[in-house]
């Protein structure tokens, strides 16, 4: 499967997922992230080509749990729930985006955040 993984600047973000998506050609999948330890986490924004079987688009970046990450969902109204799920599992800051939509009250916070 053609992968395509291309590290961005998070303050890049924005401008390089604009440069890059075309709602015609691409799907986006998902917003993905993994706990690298020391208090870091690497960050993927994940897209799939319509007309090409298997192409795969991964930005990502590796940033500190503390970092605010810009949302794209300007951009991208779908990403709503990805960044959501995000900031439930890991305990990130995505702007605008708000968590409880996959854990309830009683349960384990950022179950997917390894370092703390």
């Amino acid at each position: 499967m053609p992968t395509h993984k291309i590290e961005i600047e998070l303050e890049n973000l924005l401008t390089e997922i604009a440069a890059f998506y075309d709602a015609k050609v691409w799907h986006f999948i998902t917003v993905n992230g993994i706990d690298l330890g020391e208090g870091k986490i690497e960050l993927q924004w994940i897209f799939s080509k319509y007309a090409v079987k298997n192409e795969i688009t991964l930005f990502y970046t590796v940033t500190k749990y503390e970092t605010k990450i810009p949302s794209i969902v300007s951009m991208i109204p779908s990403a709503t729930l990805s960044e959501r799920e995000i900031v439930d599992m890991f305990g990130v800051d995505i702007e605008g985006a708000q968590k409880g939509l996959y854990l309830d009250e009683d349960s384990l916070t950022m179950p997917l955040r390894c370092s703390l």
